[in-house]
Protein backbone atom coordinates (compact mmCIF):
# COMPACT_ATOMS: atom_id res chain seq x y z
CA UNK A 1 0.00 0.00 0.00
CA UNK A 2 1.35 3.17 -0.91
CA UNK A 3 1.99 5.30 2.68
CA UNK A 4 1.06 8.66 0.72
CA UNK A 5 -2.32 7.70 -0.84
CA UNK A 6 -3.24 5.87 3.01
CA UNK A 7 -6.42 7.89 3.58
CA UNK A 8 -6.13 8.15 7.02
CA UNK A 9 -2.92 10.22 6.28
CA UNK A 10 -4.80 12.25 4.00
CA UNK A 11 -7.56 12.89 6.63
CA UNK A 12 -4.71 14.00 9.28
CA UNK A 13 -3.72 16.12 6.58
CA UNK A 14 -6.80 17.87 6.03
CA UNK A 15 -7.92 18.53 9.85
CA UNK A 16 -4.08 19.48 10.94
CA UNK A 17 -4.54 23.33 10.51
CA UNK A 18 -1.89 24.76 13.04
CA UNK A 19 1.38 25.23 10.66
CA UNK A 20 2.77 27.10 12.92
CA UNK A 21 2.39 24.67 15.94
CA UNK A 22 5.66 23.78 16.38
CA UNK A 23 6.05 20.81 19.22
CA UNK A 24 9.63 21.27 19.60
CA UNK A 25 8.93 24.71 20.76
CA UNK A 26 7.47 23.03 23.67
CA UNK A 27 10.33 20.94 24.62
CA UNK A 28 13.65 22.77 23.94
CA UNK A 29 11.48 25.60 25.90
CA UNK A 30 11.64 23.19 28.97
CA UNK A 31 14.84 22.54 28.21
CA UNK A 32 15.83 26.53 28.49
CA UNK A 33 13.83 26.20 31.56
CA UNK A 34 15.94 23.59 33.13
CA UNK A 35 19.38 24.91 32.28
CA UNK A 36 18.33 28.72 33.52
CA UNK A 37 17.60 27.26 36.94
CA UNK A 38 20.75 25.06 36.87
CA UNK A 39 22.95 28.31 35.87
CA UNK A 40 21.52 30.46 38.79
CA UNK A 41 21.78 27.71 41.69
CA UNK A 42 24.17 24.72 40.61
CA UNK A 43 26.96 24.75 42.51
CA UNK A 44 29.06 22.96 39.85
CA UNK A 45 28.07 24.86 37.36
CA UNK A 46 30.00 26.80 34.97
CA UNK A 47 28.62 29.86 34.21
CA UNK A 48 30.37 30.74 31.32
CA UNK A 49 29.69 27.92 29.49
CA UNK A 50 25.92 27.76 30.70
CA UNK A 51 25.44 31.47 29.66
CA UNK A 52 26.55 30.91 25.92
CA UNK A 53 24.40 27.87 26.11
CA UNK A 54 21.24 29.72 27.12
CA UNK A 55 22.14 32.26 24.21
CA UNK A 56 21.99 29.57 22.03
CA UNK A 57 19.10 28.19 23.06
CA UNK A 58 17.14 31.31 23.37
CA UNK A 59 17.74 32.30 19.73
CA UNK A 60 16.75 28.80 18.74
CA UNK A 61 13.05 28.71 20.85
CA UNK A 62 12.35 32.61 19.80
CA UNK A 63 12.53 31.56 16.41
CA UNK A 64 10.28 28.65 16.62
CA UNK A 65 7.63 30.81 18.32
CA UNK A 66 7.55 33.27 15.07
CA UNK A 67 8.52 36.29 17.05
CA UNK A 68 8.20 39.21 14.95
CA UNK A 69 10.46 42.30 16.56
CA UNK A 70 12.67 45.11 15.53
CA UNK A 71 14.72 44.39 18.18
CA UNK A 72 17.37 41.27 17.21
CA UNK A 73 17.00 38.28 19.22
CA UNK A 74 21.14 39.13 20.57
CA UNK A 75 20.30 42.35 22.28
CA UNK A 76 16.85 40.85 23.98
CA UNK A 77 19.20 38.11 25.66
CA UNK A 78 21.77 40.82 26.42
CA UNK A 79 19.04 42.65 28.46
CA UNK A 80 17.44 39.73 29.42
CA UNK A 81 20.52 38.43 31.08
CA UNK A 82 21.55 41.66 32.39
CA UNK A 83 18.84 41.42 35.15
CA UNK A 84 19.66 37.36 35.90
CA UNK A 85 21.14 39.05 39.03
CA UNK A 86 18.27 41.21 40.17
CA UNK A 87 16.49 37.84 40.15
CA UNK A 88 18.34 35.66 41.63
CA UNK A 89 18.71 38.23 44.56
CA UNK A 90 15.09 38.46 45.16
CA UNK A 91 15.04 34.45 44.45
CA UNK A 92 17.27 34.30 47.45
CA UNK A 93 15.07 36.64 49.36
CA UNK A 94 12.24 34.24 48.58
CA UNK A 95 14.21 31.18 50.08
CA UNK A 96 14.84 32.85 53.13
CA UNK A 97 11.50 33.52 53.59
CA UNK A 98 10.55 29.90 53.17
CA UNK A 99 13.28 29.00 55.44
CA UNK A 100 12.02 31.34 58.27
CA UNK A 101 8.25 30.50 58.03
CA UNK A 102 8.44 26.80 58.26
CA UNK A 103 9.35 24.46 60.78
CA UNK A 104 9.76 21.48 58.58
CA UNK A 105 13.12 22.94 56.56
CA UNK A 106 15.97 21.55 58.04
CA UNK A 107 18.24 23.62 55.92
CA UNK A 108 18.50 26.54 52.90
CA UNK A 109 19.84 23.21 50.49
CA UNK A 110 16.64 21.97 51.22
CA UNK A 111 14.51 24.70 50.25
CA UNK A 112 16.48 25.17 46.72
CA UNK A 113 16.54 21.21 45.72
CA UNK A 114 13.19 19.68 47.16
CA UNK A 115 10.35 22.65 47.78
CA UNK A 116 7.94 22.55 44.75
CA UNK A 117 6.94 26.35 46.24
CA UNK A 118 9.94 27.81 45.49
CA UNK A 119 10.74 26.02 42.09
CA UNK A 120 7.43 27.65 41.02
CA UNK A 121 8.49 31.15 42.16
CA UNK A 122 11.91 30.94 40.64
CA UNK A 123 10.05 29.90 37.14
CA UNK A 124 7.42 32.68 37.71
CA UNK A 125 10.01 35.15 38.31
CA UNK A 126 12.38 34.22 35.36
CA UNK A 127 9.72 33.97 32.52
CA UNK A 128 7.68 37.35 33.87
CA UNK A 129 10.73 38.97 33.29
CA UNK A 130 10.84 37.69 29.87
CA UNK A 131 7.64 39.38 28.96
CA UNK A 132 9.18 42.46 28.75
CA UNK A 133 10.23 41.50 25.02
CA UNK A 134 6.89 40.56 23.73
CA UNK A 135 7.44 36.88 23.83
CA UNK A 136 4.58 35.85 25.72
CA UNK A 137 4.73 32.27 24.13
CA UNK A 138 7.88 31.09 25.86
CA UNK A 139 7.25 32.97 29.38
CA UNK A 140 4.03 31.15 29.45
CA UNK A 141 5.37 27.55 28.27
CA UNK A 142 7.54 28.29 31.08
CA UNK A 143 5.45 28.57 33.68
CA UNK A 144 3.17 25.67 32.37
CA UNK A 145 5.78 23.63 32.75
CA UNK A 146 6.39 24.35 36.72
CA UNK A 147 2.94 24.16 36.93
CA UNK A 148 2.68 20.41 35.82
CA UNK A 149 5.78 19.14 37.77
CA UNK A 150 4.82 21.63 40.91
CA UNK A 151 1.36 21.78 41.00
CA UNK A 152 1.41 25.45 41.36
CA UNK A 153 -0.34 27.64 38.19
CA UNK A 154 1.16 31.06 38.41
CA UNK A 155 0.48 33.20 35.33
CA UNK A 156 4.17 35.09 34.11
CA UNK A 157 2.15 38.13 34.37
CA UNK A 158 1.13 38.24 37.87
CA UNK A 159 3.17 41.30 39.63
CA UNK A 160 4.50 39.60 42.63
CA UNK A 161 6.60 41.51 45.62
CA UNK A 162 9.52 40.15 47.79
CA UNK A 163 10.26 37.73 49.98
CA UNK A 164 7.21 35.37 48.56
CA UNK A 165 6.45 32.29 50.80
CA UNK A 166 4.15 29.40 49.16
CA UNK A 167 3.73 26.29 51.73
CA UNK A 168 3.22 22.47 50.22
CA UNK A 169 2.27 24.71 46.60
CA UNK A 170 0.22 21.98 45.24
CA UNK A 171 -3.31 23.46 43.71
CA UNK A 172 -1.88 26.88 43.58
CA UNK A 173 -3.81 29.19 41.14
CA UNK A 174 -2.31 32.55 40.53
CA UNK A 175 -4.49 34.81 37.59
CA UNK A 176 -2.11 36.91 35.07
CA UNK A 177 -3.65 40.43 36.79
CA UNK A 178 -3.12 39.01 40.11
CA UNK A 179 -0.86 42.31 42.45
CA UNK A 180 0.76 40.67 45.62
CA UNK A 181 3.09 43.30 47.56
CA UNK A 182 6.05 42.12 49.87
CA UNK A 183 6.15 39.38 52.46
CA UNK A 184 3.13 37.46 51.71
CA UNK A 185 2.47 33.71 52.76
CA UNK A 186 0.10 31.41 50.48
CA UNK A 187 -1.01 27.88 51.67
CA UNK A 188 -1.85 25.13 49.46
CA UNK A 189 -5.05 24.97 47.18
CA UNK A 190 -5.53 29.08 47.44
CA UNK A 191 -6.85 30.60 44.58
CA UNK A 192 -6.44 34.42 43.37
CA UNK A 193 -8.62 34.42 40.41
CA UNK A 194 -11.33 36.64 38.62
CA UNK A 195 -15.14 36.46 39.07
CA UNK A 196 -16.22 36.19 35.22
CA UNK A 197 -14.42 34.18 32.73
CA UNK A 198 -14.86 36.55 29.79
CA UNK A 199 -12.76 36.95 26.85
CA UNK A 200 -13.74 40.48 26.32
CA UNK A 201 -11.99 41.36 29.84
CA UNK A 202 -8.83 40.37 28.37
CA UNK A 203 -7.65 44.06 28.90
CA UNK A 204 -8.87 44.58 32.18
CA UNK A 205 -7.60 43.84 35.73
CA UNK A 206 -9.60 40.93 36.56
CA UNK A 207 -8.01 39.13 39.25
CA UNK A 208 -7.13 40.92 43.02
CA UNK A 209 -4.24 42.64 44.89
CA UNK A 210 -2.75 41.36 47.88
CA UNK A 211 -0.91 43.61 50.44
CA UNK A 212 1.84 43.81 52.12
CA UNK A 213 2.62 41.01 55.14
CA UNK A 214 -1.02 39.17 53.62
CA UNK A 215 -1.70 35.14 54.93
CA UNK A 216 -3.94 32.82 53.01
CA UNK A 217 -4.60 29.64 54.44
CA UNK A 218 -5.57 26.91 52.77
CA UNK A 219 -8.27 26.52 49.99
CA UNK A 220 -9.34 30.05 50.37
CA UNK A 221 -10.72 31.87 46.93
CA UNK A 222 -10.04 35.27 46.33
CA UNK A 223 -11.79 36.85 43.36
CA UNK A 224 -12.23 39.89 41.65
CA UNK A 225 -9.87 42.60 39.85
CA UNK A 226 -11.29 45.43 42.08
CA UNK A 227 -10.50 42.94 45.50
CA UNK A 228 -7.69 44.33 47.63
CA UNK A 229 -6.61 42.46 50.67
CA UNK A 230 -5.55 45.24 53.03
CA UNK A 231 -1.84 44.76 54.78
CA UNK A 232 -1.45 42.57 57.65
CA UNK A 233 -4.17 40.87 56.97
CA UNK A 234 -5.24 37.10 57.87
CA UNK A 235 -7.39 34.82 55.59
CA UNK A 236 -8.32 31.40 57.19
CA UNK A 237 -8.73 28.02 55.36
CA UNK A 238 -11.90 27.63 52.95
CA UNK A 239 -12.74 31.56 52.67
CA UNK A 240 -14.66 32.71 49.59
CA UNK A 241 -13.60 36.58 49.56
CA UNK A 242 -15.24 38.78 46.47
CA UNK A 243 -14.99 42.01 48.51
CA UNK A 244 -12.59 44.37 49.51
CA UNK A 245 -10.71 43.32 53.36
CA UNK A 246 -9.25 46.55 55.00
CA UNK A 247 -5.83 45.79 56.70
CA UNK A 248 -4.99 44.32 59.62
CA UNK A 249 -8.11 42.26 59.51
CA UNK A 250 -8.96 38.56 60.23
CA UNK A 251 -11.47 36.73 57.69
CA UNK A 252 -12.95 33.25 58.88
CA UNK A 253 -14.91 30.76 57.15
CA UNK A 254 -17.44 29.81 59.69
CA UNK A 255 -18.12 26.11 59.34
CA UNK A 256 -19.81 23.28 61.71
CA UNK A 257 -18.01 20.05 62.63
CA UNK A 258 -20.06 17.56 64.18
CA UNK A 259 -18.47 14.33 66.17
CA UNK A 260 -20.80 11.79 67.18
CA UNK A 261 -19.29 9.11 69.29
CA UNK A 262 -20.47 5.40 69.12
CA UNK A 263 -21.61 3.63 71.53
Amino acid sequence: MNISNNPVIEKLREHKKNPNLRLKLKERTEYFTNLLFHTLFDSDTELGCNLQELEQVFEEITTLACWEHETPCKTVWQNYVSGLPNILEKLNKDAQAFLANDPAANSIEEIYLAYPGFYAIAIYRLSHDLLKYSIPLVPRLMTEYAHRLTGTDINPGAQIGESFFIDHATGIVIGETVIIKDNVHIYQGVTLGGRFVDRKLRNTKRHPTVEDNVTIYANATILGGDTVIGANTTIGGNAWVTTSVPPNSIVSAVTETKIKTLT
